[in-house]
């Protein structure tokens, strides 16, 4: 008897739970869906069935170009794409008006995966918004095995952290929320990158924090905040999306005791990995701004995982062309005046 095969169609209303239940990352979840509905972005939700039963649930995200009629989709962190998901996925571009809609799915890396995305006829991503990398660390080991596996470096930075009497603690209140965005709009004045608005960051983190999602730990000395991060947890993984710190007091470590401390709280609340949201890869280059940042990480001896990378599938291929050519231009000019 042949496979049955997958039945997919768009739903405009289902059991959050249900939902959730078929879903396999935070950017997937029901409750992130309902903050980009809030930001005014269209969010089309999608359920695969079998023999009339659910097989898969996965949503994305148009987003309007400025000053048209068009849009731009956005599929992140979905399952694995195949020949008749693409077929319905461009139905739903069309209907949305999409140039274009950029794929980044959770698929891990492997040699016949890249050759059953090679037979798609998709396009690499013209600007990927995830890297195709990031680091994972596995929290089951017993919190002195996970030390004793850190760089010597990492150790003792922590052990730094704790003489000079550092304090972490999750604070979820309106006054830790708001001492984070005045952090972040420091840390990337900096840094000299761009980031989302305070109306993003706002939006998302109380819908985030309402379904019990989102968590805001900060690090304290001498009762100055350090560092605020703000993790995801996700069934039995937790994530770091966003983070921020401060210039000063660099010499106490507050960050890398942070970071140990999630550790010990994804344990205690269940997860049993971390994922830290990005990394360079293997060999990175030493003048990468993200360098540093990807050193810190490393000193907590994660493991490499690499995904499928980025795709487009393209709608309108003209259209996309002059987009795309549109949008290299605009970051390069973006990217020249940040430099000046």
């Amino acid at each position: 008897m042949a496979p049955l095969s997958i039945v997919y169609e768009i739903v405009d209303t289902i059991n959050p739970k249900i939902w959730d239940t078929y879903v396999s990352h935070p950017l997937q979840s029901y409750a992130w869906g309902e903050f980009r509905k809030t930001m005014g972005i269209t969010v089309v939700r999608i359920t695969g069935k079998k023999n009339n039963a659910i097989f898969t649930c996965f949503q994305l995200t148009f987003h309007r170009i400025p000053k048209t009629n068009w849009t731009i989709g956005y599929f992140p962190k979905g399952p694995p794409v195949n020949k008749d998901m693409l077929n319905f996925l461009r139905e739903a571009g069309h209907k949305q008006k999409a140039l274009f809609i950029q794929l980044e799915p959770l698929d891990i890396y492997s040699q016949s995966n890249i050759e059953e995305y090679s037979v798609l006829n998709l396009h690499a991503a013209s600007r990927p918004l995830f890297t195709p990398h990031t680091f994972v660390i596995d929290l089951k080991p017993p919190e002195e095995k996970l030390l004793q596996s850190f760089h010597s470096k990492t150790r003792y930075n922590i052990k730094v952290a704790q003489k000079h009497d550092v304090k972490i603690k999750e604070d979820n209140s309106d006054a830790a929320f708001f001492s984070y965005l005045k952090l972040t709009d420091e840390t990337t004045k900096r840094q000299g990158f761009y980031a989302h608005s305070h109306t993003y960051h706002t939006t998302m983190w109380h819908t985030m924090k309402e379904n019990n999602i989102a968590h805001l730990f900060k690090a304290t000395y001498q009762n100055k905040l350090l560092a605020a991060w703000i993790v995801f947890v996700w069934k039995n993984c937790m994530y770091y999306p966003y983070g921020s710190s401060s210039r000063e007091n660099r010499e106490v470590m507050a960050p890398t005791l942070l970071l140990w401390e999630l550790i010990r709280y994804g344990k205690s609340v269940g997860c049993t990995s971390f994922d830290l949201w990005g990394a360079l890869g293997e060999n990175p280059d030493p003048k990468d701004p993200w360098f540093g940042f990807h050193r810190f990480k490393l000193g907590f001896s994660p493991t490499l995982v690499r995904y499928v990378g980025s795709f487009d599938l393209i709608l309108h291929p003209a259209l996309y062309r002059l987009y795309t050519f549109a949008n290299s231009l605009r970051w390069f000019i973006l990217t020249l005046f940040r430099r000046v």
